[in-house]
């Protein structure tokens, strides 16, 4: 695995990076040599920050962690990344065996009634075609609470969401 290091408001030292590739270097077993891992090393109040993105096959495998000390957020986020690629492939054999349709009619009202919302982050992704079943497992591996993408059967724009009872919602468009 190719690992490429970012520091934002942080110098990476040789430590650091070493101390990054050889704890990642565990998840070699997992992916092809040609896997590339984009890590940003970042302080924020006296926390030491550390976010990993794995791109696998046009999806992203993703864990952030933030403590005290970046040697402890690196252990940690390996650590989080070894268990979501135990759940992934849970889930994938799961969906195998029994080829399950995730679809909830029902979708929770929001109770967020600010006066000024604003939008203070914009996102940018391609979208991939995909079943909702795919998106759900791509939702869980980057770790969200929802994920926007292009039903491969509808050719319509959709989002999958986790529902607080631990289950998964779909939201489809109507005209």
């Amino acid at each position: 695995m190719r690992v490429i290091v970012y520091g934002k408001n942080i110098e990476v030292t040789e430590g650091l990076r070493n101390m990054l590739e050889k704890k990642l270097s565990k998840l070699d077993k997992y992916f092809v040599p040609e896997v590339e891992a984009t890590a940003t090393l970042s302080t924020q109040k006296n926390m030491h920050i550390l976010e990993v993105q794995i791109k696998i096959n046009g999806s992203f495998l993703r864990a952030e962690e933030a403590t005290d000390d970046m040697y402890g957020s690196i252990d940690k986020v390996v650590d989080k990344l070894e268990g979501q690629l135990r759940k992934h492939k849970t889930k994938i054999e799961r969906k195998y065996k029994e080829q399950a349709t995730i679809r909830f009619d029902s979708i929770p009202e929001s109770g967020n009634n600010q006066e000024e919302n604003r939008i203070v982050k914009t996102k940018r992704f391609p979208i991939k075609p995909m079943s909702p079943e795919e998106a759900s497992l791509q939702m869980d591996l980057i770790g969200h609470n929802f994920f926007v993408f292009l039903n491969s059967e509808s050719d319509e724009v959709n989002v999958v969401y986790k529902r607080k009872d631990g289950n998964y919602g779909l939201i489809e468009p109507t005209i």
